[in-house]
């Protein structure tokens, strides 16, 4: 129950003993009584202790997430650093580029293993004092390599043990930390024979005279930059509220020991400085705690990896403006807060009477605040925010903010009015409604933090899902035809063939459609420059692979068939006479290679391969031409894999790492997710994880707090019979009520919010019943298991000798 005797009644003005109303208190009553609530705290006994310490608790897990998040834009700027001071890209770019002392031949081997991306550049150097990657203080010599220390732990583990045959170099050193992303990255520099960059993929090699870039990242599409507003609104509002509530832990012991207080003199005002000054000092010590969770979590940060991303601790550093403002606004929202809520409380010597219990809450107010809040959005709806600069990226916090604020302020009053409607019924009913009758606002502020996170979680899902399906697009390819492709540059027809029957005898390959292409010139033609003349592809397969290519009817070995020809420049005609020696830059030579296409070649129509690609030209199977008089040609690889061999795909990517490191290998996949959206999803499921870990942790600390401000009654209750499973199951019902409601009025805020954003970026408004389902489901789950996690703490406080004072 809420202690409370009778007093004056609430509402009348107080006067001291002379008869005149008090004058206010200068600076110097104010640091007094703000000093005597800290000496309370910090000296008051057992009680105030641990008042404090539930205080300093829940506030220091509030500001340690807090400071988090404030260091998340140093966090983001140190991993881009590193990304510019190692990138080649603007290298890649620079083909013109002369061998010298300082120059340096790199290859691109980046592979995938179990999933996970591997960066890797195999490296020859063309001088003495070629450039050095950062974290490597020399370049690797042929046949050894230098990895991160994640790779090093994979290359050493049992499941690295295929990988280690892809990577076949020797070890000589890890990479240091400022040539990573982050601790778990997989990453390796390789040397290579100065022979060896000749045979290295185009597209995949060039050459460089330095590492290091300057990235220029394009602007979020508007439903990907609303997503990031949307998600740090929802994320860190939780805390916010959080950290409000605890320091309002034990607010009817501390009230009690006030009207002591008033009994020796201390006047209403003086009380109220007083409680100010308690609050005070627990959000100070909060923010000790938070600093040393912040700090003493920050050394393990690098071991911790989630959905694939770790971080190094030194980057963890939060901003110095955020860092003061967190510092200013814990205290000053303690204070606040604990002066806010004796508004309502009127503290006499002889007791304590509270106006919850006769005084209604206010709804006007309470519903003006989503009100306000979707004012803000409304003129950014119809697709308004496609067009966002600064001052609509503010408004559109501001109006999220106000629309979950009044969704929790809403909470009390639903609570309030539902309650006061209870009568009868079981006897652990009875108890939990009469209690929640009593004080309905602290069960209220218990679920306040998972409401909100659930309203905000419906409406981020509901935007999350637009966002998907705009940064997701259609691939082409057809992953049930094949399911890998690999091209390797040959220089021989007879390369290609024997490059064709090393992936028909890889381990997990169970079909496979392999071509040959080359480039051939119109023989016949009159042009004197060989820059002029037309070229066209020539193509060998068998008939399997032809009928993924074209729609042909009868095929058989001999076979000729060529694609309807260009009106303009097309010579791809039964009977025309083509060149089939070309150099590597696609014009003839001084000695042609003539061949004629034969009369019976059929005209076929083209068909988009496994890939997605249409191929046109000259396509002939085996006996018809031999692919040894082709030069520089290209082999393609379709492969098809054994679904019941698991590591197919890394046998393939074997395969092609033994013919060259810098063969791409292309896993077919009917769609593919925009980098921008996965690296967003990815800090989302990361934000998410530590704020519904911090709400958790903070209803524990919650109901903790509110059993020990009961532990007399419950004592009381089983001094006189009262059965345990009868206070159990009425712990479990006043927590299970202001749940349901909390959820069900989170669902309604979250699917109005949702649905103005998704009008805000001009989207259809969709639901995904079932993750709405899976969220609220989630939000009750976290409740269960905090009421679970109070019963052992509960069983011990119901005991008769709890009566027992000193």
């Amino acid at each position: 129950m809420s202690g409370t005797m009778t007093g004056r009644p609430a509402g009348t003005h107080e006067h001291t003993g002379s008869g005149e109303p008090p004058a206010r208190a200068g600076v110097s009553r104010w640091a007094a009584d703000l000093a005597m609530g800290t000496r309370f705290a910090l000296t008051g006994g057992r009680e105030s202790w641990a008042r404090t310490l539930l205080t300093a608790i829940g506030v220091g897990l509030g500001v340690a997430l807090l400071l988090a998040a404030s260091a998340v834009p140093a966090l983001k700027a140190a991993r881009d650093a590193r990304g510019d001071a190692r990138s080649i890209e603007s290298t890649m770019v620079n083909p013109d580029l002369k061998p010298g002392p300082k120059t340096l031949r790199i290859g691109q081997a980046n592979t995938t293993y179990h999933g996970k991306d591997i960066q890797g550049l195999v490296m020859s150097p063309d001088g003495d004092n070629p450039p050095v990657p950062p974290g490597l203080s020399a370049i690797p010599r042929p046949g050894e390599m230098v990895v991160s220390p994640a790779l090093a732990d994979l290359l050493a583990s049992p499941d690295g043990k295929l990988l280690k045959e892809r990577l076949d170099y020797r070890i000589t050193g890890t990479i240091g930390d400022e040539g990573l992303l982050e601790p778990n990255e997989l990453a390796f520099y390789a040397g290579a024979a100065p022979e060896t960059p000749e045979t290295f993929a185009k597209g995949h090699s060039a050459r460089l005279d330095h590492f290091g870039a300057t990235s220029k990242s394009d602007p979020l599409p508007p439903e990907l930059l609303l997503l990031v507003i949307i998600a740090c609104v929802v994320l860190l509002l939780p805390v916010a509220i959080f950290i409000a509530t605890a320091v309002r832990f034990g607010g009817e012991r501390r009230d009690r020991r006030l009207a002591a207080l008033r009994l020796v003199g201390a006047d209403a005002r003086m009380t109220r400085r007083i409680a100010a000054g308690e609050a005070l000092v627990a959000s100070l010590a909060g923010l000790a705690v938070g600093c040393a969770v912040f700090l003493v979590g920050r050394q393990f940060v690098s071991s911790v990896t989630l959905f694939d991303t770790s971080v190094f601790p030194s980057d963890v550093t939060p901003s110095p403006a955020l860092t003061a403002l967190i510092a200013v606004a814990v205290p000053a929202c303690a204070v606040a807060v604990t002066l806010f809520a004796l508004r309502g409380v009127t503290i006499e010597p002889l007791g304590v009477v509270r106006n919850a219990a006769t005084r209604r809450r206010r709804l006007w107010w309470r519903l003006a605040l989503p009100a306000l809040g979707l004012g803000l959005l409304y003129p950014l709806m119809g697709g308004g925010f496609g067009r966002a600069g600064d001052r609509e990226i503010y408004q559109v916090a501001a109006g999220a903010v106000l629309l979950l604020i009044g969704v929790t302020a809403v909470l009390p009053w639903l609570v309030e009015a539902v309650v006061n409607r209870f009568g009868g019924g079981p006897l652990p009913w009875q108890l939990a409604t009469r209690r929640l009758q009593l004080s309905s606002g602290t069960a209220s502020r218990t679920v306040s933090g998972i409401t909100i996170a659930v309203a905000g979680a419906i409406a981020i899902q509901m935007l999350f899902a637009s966002a998907e399906n705009s940064s997701t697009k259609e691939t082409g390819q057809d992953p049930d035809r094949a399911q890998v492709q690999v091209s390797v540059e040959v220089t021989s027809g007879a390369e290609a063939r024997d490059v064709l029957g090393k992936f028909r005898g890889t381990e997990g390959v169970r079909g496979v459609f392999g071509l040959t292409e080359a480039y051939v010139a119109d023989a016949e033609s009159k042009a004197r420059k060989a820059e002029d003349v037309w070229t066209e592809t020539l193509t060998i397969g068998d008939c399997a692979t032809l009928r993924e290519l074209l729609r042909i009817g009868a095929c058989k070995d001999g076979d000729v068939f060529v694609t309807k020809p260009d009106p303009d420049y097309g010579f791809t005609t039964p009977g025309h006479t083509v060149d089939l020696k070309l150099t590597e830059t696609g014009t003839p030579t001084s000695e042609p290679k003539p061949w004629t296409i034969p009369a019976s070649a059929r005209v076929a129509d083209t068909r988009p391969d496994p890939v997605g690609w249409e191929h046109t030209g000259i396509f002939a199977t085996p006996s018809a031409m031999d692919v040894a008089r082709l030069s520089n040609a290209n082999a393609v690889a379709m492969l098809k894999l054994d679904p019941k061999q698991p590591d197919a795909v890394e046998h393939v990517r074997n395969a092609a790492a033994a013919i060259n490191p810098t063969i791409d290998v292309m896993t077919l996949q009917d769609t593919e997710v925009s980098n921008e959206f996965e690296s967003i999803r990815r800090a989302l499921f990361i934000g998410a994880t530590a704020t519904l870990l911090l709400i958790g942790a903070s209803m524990i600390v919650t109901m903790l707090e509110q059993l020990r401000e009961r532990k007399r009654l419950l004592s009381v209750l089983v001094a006189f019979g009262t059965r345990r499973t009868t206070i159990g199951w009425s712990v479990f019902w006043q927590t299970a009520v202001p749940v349901v409601l909390g959820l069900a009025l989170s669902v309604a805020g979250g699917l109005a919010l949702g649905a103005v954003l998704l009008e805000m970026v001009d989207q259809p408004v969709a639901i995904d019943w079932s993750s709405l389902g899976t969220m609220t489901g989630t939000g009750a789950a976290v409740i269960l298991l905090v009421t679970l996690v109070s019963l052992p703490p509960l069983w011990r406080m119901m005991r008769p000798d709890g009566l027992r004072t000193e």
